[in-house]
């Protein structure tokens, strides 16, 4: 291991803020290697919790395909980016060996936060031959580091893939749900959450709605919920983010189209979060691949991007236009 790379890796794991280098050379878009960012507002920061991130502060050759830990990355301005540690790792969820698979891999992490703590919930694959499952974790600050509850929340099977979960506490009723699933049974599920945060109460009866493969993402708005999600192959030029909008968090969902798509120089883009921002404005977080149309599988490493989301009058989202560098959007230093 190289010296500089030593330091990185230790400052990473001992939960150090180590300043994380632009390297593009030029601030913006892309933000920084990774995929399936989930992101939100933290005492007037940007968090993002991808699969994977930077190899040059993971300590991983391969990125976010290599997927044995979580880490985290904060930013005041969206120019300027720290990485907050590492959340947790594989060897540190005692259960993840318990279904005989050869190999694991972590992905798709959503957090929520509620009674002063934080939940990490994560994916765990792969999906054959054993059902992927969904873990959560528990920490008090949001850059851990994250206690694993010692046993899976949901598991897959019966055509049913356990991943991508996201929770989504109601802010009229206070309740959380927990939405989960996809890919190749591209099924949506949704579980209400128990006050604790990491058991459940029931599962509540939900239709999947039209175009969702993966990557559910539920908020509020006006009155509405949105549940946007990702439709397509992950790693083709059709991957992209849809939406369906409802009045309540369980619909019935009503299908209002794609408002993320490929373009002539960035493919795939999807697996996003939508986050308010304390100016009023909108941001998506999302991951894409960098190069122009071509077939599927595309190769090498996902990178974060972030842009800027609007509403119509009525309601509806707009086509989201993707940016490359400073033409990418800034959050107000306060």
């Amino acid at each position: 291991m190289r010296p500089a790379l030593a330091g990185v890796i230790a400052a990473l794991t001992l939960g150090g803020a180590t300043p994380l280098p632009q390297t593009t050379g030029t601030p913006g878009n892309p933000q920084f290697e990774g995929a399936d960012p989930h992101a939100m507002m933290i005492d007037g920061e940007m968090w993002v919790f991808p699969t994977g991130g930077p190899k040059e502060q993971t300590g991983s050759t391969a990125g976010s395909w290599d997927a044995d830990r979580f880490g985290a990355w904060s930013s005041r301005d969206l120019r300027q980016w720290t990485a907050r540690g590492e959340l947790i790792r594989r060897d540190q969820i005692k259960w993840i060996g318990d279904d005989g698979a050869k190999e694991h891999f972590l992905w798709a992490p959503g957090v929520a936060t509620r009674n002063g703590q934080y939940y990490l919930y994560f994916s765990v694959g792969p999906q054959n031959p054993t059902p992927s499952r969904i873990g959560v974790a528990v920490a008090d600050r949001p850059q851990g580091p994250y206690r694993d509850i010692g046993k899976p929340l949901v598991t897959g099977g019966n055509g049913f893939e356990a991943i991508d979960p996201m929770v989504f506490v109601d802010p009229k009723t206070n309740i959380a749900y927990l939405y989960a699933g996809g890919s190749a049974g591209a099924k949506l599920r949704v579980w209400q959450m128990a006050d604790d945060m990491v058991s459940i109460v029931r599962e509540m009866p939900v239709a999947t709605p039209k175009n969702f493969t993966e990557g559910a993402f539920v908020d509020y708005r006006n009155g509405t919920y949105y549940l946007s999600y990702s439709h397509g192959r992950f790693n083709g030029p059709d991957y992209s983010v849809h939406y369906a909008t409802a009045s309540s968090p369980l619909g019935p969902w009503r299908y209002r189209g794609a408002i993320l798509t490929s373009d002539a120089k960035h493919q795939g883009p999807g697996h996003h979060s939508i986050v308010p921002t304390p100016d009023g404005k909108t941001l998506i977080v999302y991951h894409r691949w960098e190069q122009r149309p071509g077939p599927a599988p595309f190769k090498g490493e996902r990178v974060v991007a972030i842009d800027r989301l609007s509403y119509a009058k009525d309601g509806t989202i707009l086509p989201v236009r993707m940016t490359d560098g400073a033409a990418a959007p800034t959050l107000p230093v306060r």
